[in-house]
């Protein structure tokens, strides 16, 4: 319908009512026609095999166009949240001559519940994010490995999944989205392998209230109002920024490399561990 309103207009007998230009992006010269888009929502429909490419990858890496990309393929080029997969409900029995109903809904949910125990966590970075967990779990005598990127994850679950009791991997959602369908999978035919995929470690570190700024806790609640995606291609990058532009030059100064110290002191390691599930929390 959108593609009937592009080309007919209004002809088409179709509106579309949005506050910014709806397209559709499709075919051998997609590229070209990428280049003259801005602002916009831009539709890719199954078929269109270049969503998986590094050259449409760059092509969006610097836009301002937000994509809607029906696919049923896992995109490894492209640093998306695991809580933007989305599924349709459809009813109607024959769609082409009877109206018919569609919802959206999240794909992936949690398998994290308060109850869980683990005895042994994978956590998807070698940084900060693991300095930080690698000491924690140290206090309590619990195992805590790198998986030393997202890529690795799955392999390392496989590995460690049916003898190391219960398992919980901390990982970055707001691009974990291609790594989700066999990991998500994996976790459901394996009970004791949960998931804990915040949006990255420095949003729990923003989270947690650590910084006295209402402009943080602004931010949090409503992150699309002021991520540009021209400049941050996943949410992750922005957070990381945020937090070491709001921490410089204080007590708190956070680098990603390596975790300060500080963040280890008892009553601010609490404050960040209230933002995680009863996972290591006393």
């Amino acid at each position: 319908m959108v593609r009937q309103n592009m080309n007919l207009g209004s002809d088409s007998g179709i509106d579309v009512i949005c506050d910014v230009p709806c397209v559709v992006l499709e075919g051998r010269n997609w590229q070209a026609v990428l280049s003259g888009i801005e602002g916009s929502i831009v539709f890719i429909d199954e078929g269109n095999h270049f969503v998986k490419s590094e050259e449409f990858a760059s092509a969006i890496k610097d836009s301002d166009n937000y994509y809607v990309l029906i696919t049923r393929e896992n995109l490894y080029n492209l640093p998306y949240s695991v809580d933007e997969i989305y599924g349709i409900h459809s009813s109607g029995k024959y769609k082409d001559t009877r109206k018919v109903f569609q919802e959206m809904y999240r794909i992936y949910g949690s398998n994290i519940v308060n109850t869980v125990s683990p005895q042994m966590f994978i956590v998807e970075d070698s940084n900060s994010g693991y300095d930080f967990f690698h000491a924690v779990t140290a206090e309590k005598r619990l195992k805590c490995i790198s998986a030393a990127g997202k890529s690795n994850i799955y392999e390392c679950v496989k590995k460690y999944g049916r003898t190391a009791g219960m398992l919980c991997v901390i990982a970055d959602g707001a691009a974990f989205g291609a790594e989700m369908n066999r990991l998500y999978h994996l976790s459901r035919q394996n009970k004791n392998v949960v998931l804990y995929l915040p949006e990255s470690f420095e949003w729990m570190l923003l989270q947690a209230e650590l910084l006295d700024s209402r402009s943080v806790q602004d931010i949090l609640a409503e992150p699309e109002k002021y991520i540009d995606s021209r400049i941050y291609f996943s949410w992750e990058q922005y957070f990381t920024q945020l937090l070491v532009n709001k921490t410089a030059d204080t007590y708190l100064q956070y680098s990603k490399k390596k975790l300060n110290p500080v963040y280890l002191h008892e009553k601010i390691k609490e404050k960040i561990l209230s933002v995680m599930p009863k996972l290591l929390r006393k």
